[in-house]
């Protein structure tokens, strides 16, 4: 199970949000490209960076810190917030950019979502953000009504090779996750899924971990890294594989 890094950027800053509220900000950091650092040099293998001026705004916003943070840590890393056309997504993967997550764009437009299945299938990876069972688009502000279940099904009949599920009302706490409404999605589809929302330390990865072998593929974690409840390099040692 692979441990990721979240890095959630807002005018330029490291900040995060509690459950998804843009009123509810904590900045961390003035300097995104050294936090990069920072987690490469614990063990990191992976970046979860989220555009959330992009997210709100429906346009991606902070694309040069972006390529800056790729260009300085050389890591794989998926980036999202504000993904909404082709161009975009082009621009992203011509710096270097290993996955593109999707979240609104997937839930209102499914034609563009098959198109960029099919030009990019390895690419493309589909956020299922939910608060109460319900999926949330929009930068997390409009409930669409749909069900996370039944959107997650969709989601692998039409192509989508991996998910990753977040519950917004655990974003941003370290409440610890919701391993109920994880393993709703992992009972429902084949494909792997990253868990995000609520990590605050090493007693919640060792629930997750036992969901390993249904297809829990990695875990998001944020606040509970910049707070301090759970070191980067102890997470990922204790989420390799044994033996």
């Amino acid at each position: 199970m692979i441990i990721i890094p979240a890095l959630d950027i807002m005018a330029g800053k490291v900040v995060r949000l509690i459950q998804g509220k843009f009123q509810e900000v904590t900045v961390y950091s003035d300097q995104p490209t050294e936090i990069a650092k920072q987690w490469k040099n614990q063990g990191a293998q992976f970046l979860h960076i989220v555009d959330l001026d992009g997210a709100a705004s429906g346009e991606l916003k902070n694309f040069e810190l972006i390529n800056n943070i790729v260009k300085s840590v050389k890591l794989e890393t998926e980036v999202g917030g504000g993904i909404r056309d082709t161009g975009t997504i082009e621009k992203l993967l011509g710096i270097g950019i290993s996955k593109i997550v999707l979240g609104t764009k997937a839930i209102d437009d499914k034609e563009f979502l098959k198109n960029a299945l099919e030009t990019w299938p390895d690419k493309i990876i589909v956020s299922i953000d939910t608060t109460h069972g319900k999926v949330v688009k929009e930068g997390w502000t409009s409930a669409s009504g749909i069900n996370a279940t039944d959107f997650a099904k969709e989601l692998e009949s039409l192509g989508v090779k991996r998910i990753i599920y977040t519950d917004i009302a655990r974003d941003g706490t370290m409440s610890g996750p919701n391993v109920v409404g994880i393993k709703k999605i992992l009972d429902a589809v084949q494909i792997p899924l990253i868990a995000s929302g609520g990590i605050s330390n090493i007693g919640d990865l060792k629930q997750l971990i036992d969901l390993e072998k249904e297809g829990l593929a990695g875990v998001i974690i944020g606040k509970a890294l910049y707070e301090g409840s759970i070191y980067l390099r102890e997470a990922i040692q204790f989420c390799l594989p044994k033996g």
